[in-house]
């Protein structure tokens, strides 16, 4: 018999050694890594985002992407009963950032409209909650949380925008490698010689994957690496369900679709990790203290998203969504010799969202509307 062990290595040690054949799938370990109720990355209590977190992101930089989202809305409500409440749902919210922000525009920008508004935080985490209640205490009238259980549990969400930021990309993924024998998972299992996790690689015995490979029509390149996010495109699909026509999903993250992350030139995936804005390749180390992540397949996703009744209405970068909400209407005429002024700020925070290519070009939009 195993010794039960605690802290997060130690639970992930335990569930491998229970598992038939002393190896878990990597999707199994990076989701305790990431959402162990008590030691998960995200569960934490702990700063995630800017300066003093592990990664940056749009809402991080300023407050124009709650702008050009506000700007999106003001657009989509002349389309909606004015008479009725219009529900803007975010999943994971985070800390609350970018709903400030964006609650902040849709006030200052259209007031008939914020106030038409209902803000939903769809958010697993009780740290981001509170967060969140904080970050929000001067629209308390306007908003309100429920937990995703929750979400899925209940009815049909009417004149509603689903909206996530950097979601997709969050959840856990399966790893695929090629091999001159077939299709196999890489897995995790623990080497007691050295008091680490180490990579193990098995075969493709999961239907659902092995469904998802024939879908995909992956390439068999031997020795390269894929991502397989089942678990995102369930999520998507479920939510989607829970949508009346005419509700829309407005969804930000990094990817491409499928003939750009199956490229030749992309041998070892997309799998990154993030700790104090540095990246790397190690998933196994530093768990539970690091963002694990991979690029999101906009392919699959606007296909779970049409199976679940959903039809797409644009597809394209981040960097075009800001222009096309008026994000170059907010450059500023300023004085020069004061670079540190809120005007010389707002316009470097511009400058960086549509000039770098991480922000501009490898974040994707994807806008769906229920049929």
């Amino acid at each position: 018999m195993h010794q039960v062990e605690t802290g997060l290595a130690g639970i992930i040690r335990n569930k491998i050694a229970d598992s038939e054949g002393g190896w878990i799938p990597f999707r199994d370990f990076m989701e305790m890594a990431l959402y162990d109720p008590k030691y998960g990355y995200y569960m934490k209590e702990q700063e995630k985002i800017g300066r003093s977190g592990d990664f940056y992101t749009a809402s991080s930089v300023g407050a124009l992407l709650g702008e050009c989202v506000a700007h999106y809305t003001i657009g989509a409500a002349k389309s909606m009963d004015r008479g009725a409440a219009l529900q803007f749902v975010e999943w994971g919210g985070g800390d609350g950032r970018f709903a400030r922000q964006f609650l902040d525009a849709l006030k200052e920008a259209d007031a008939s409209v914020y106030r038409q508004v209902m803000y939903t935080s769809v958010e697993a985490s009780p740290y981001h909650r509170r967060l969140q209640t904080e970050a929000l205490a001067s629209h308390a009238g306007r908003v309100q949380f429920i937990t995703p259980e929750s979400w899925m549990a209940g009815g049909t969400w009417t004149q509603a925008i689903l909206f996530s930021n950097e979601l997709p990309d969050a959840f856990p993924v399966h790893r695929l490698v090629r091999r001159a024998k077939g299709w196999m998972e890489l897995g995790v299992r623990y080497d007691g010689d050295t008091c680490s996790f180490k990579e193990t690689e098995q075969p493709v015995r999961n239907e659902e994957l092995l469904r998802y490979i024939e879908a995909e029509n992956l390439p068999e390149r031997e020795g390269q690496r894929f991502e397989a996010s089942l678990d995102s495109l369930r999520w998507y699909g479920q939510a989607a369900r829970r949508l009346a026509p005419g509700c829309r999903v407005l969804t930000i993250d990094y990817g491409h679709t499928r003939e750009e992350l199956h490229a030749a030139h992309r041998m070892n995936g997309t799998l990154l990790c993030y700790r104090g804005h540095q990246a790397s390749d190690t998933p196994l180390e530093h768990v539970g203290e690091q963002d694990i992540t991979a690029h999101v397949n906009f392919s699959a996703l606007m296909e779970a998203g049409e199976e679940a009744g959903l039809e797409t209405v644009a597809y394209f970068t981040q960097k075009q969504f800001l222009v096309e909400h008026g994000i170059l209407d907010g450059l500023q005429d300023h004085d020069a010799r004061d670079p540190f002024s809120p005007a010389a700020r707002r316009n470097r925070a511009i400058r960086q969202l549509l000039l770098s290519d991480r922000m501009s070009e490898l974040f994707k939009v994807l806008i769906q509307q229920k049929r």
